[in-house]
């Protein structure tokens, strides 16, 4: 259990960490149109029509 606590724990966490900014950081280097954030407004919309249309 102790080396789990000293060595395997925190590695974990500094890959994971490592692992978000890398993947954070490409976002700069996709083209224009892709590295905007995802249209929430539409996606809400056509899933809520989606749910109506399945139950209706």
């Amino acid at each position: 259990m102790n080396i789990l606590r000293q060595y395997i724990f925190p590695a974990f966490i500094l890959l994971v960490f490592l692992f978000t900014l890398v993947v954070v950081s490409i976002r700069s280097f996709l083209p224009e149109d892709m590295a905007q954030p995802a249209p929430i407004e539409e996606a809400a919309a056509v899933g809520l029509a989606a749910l109506f249309s399945a139950n209706g």
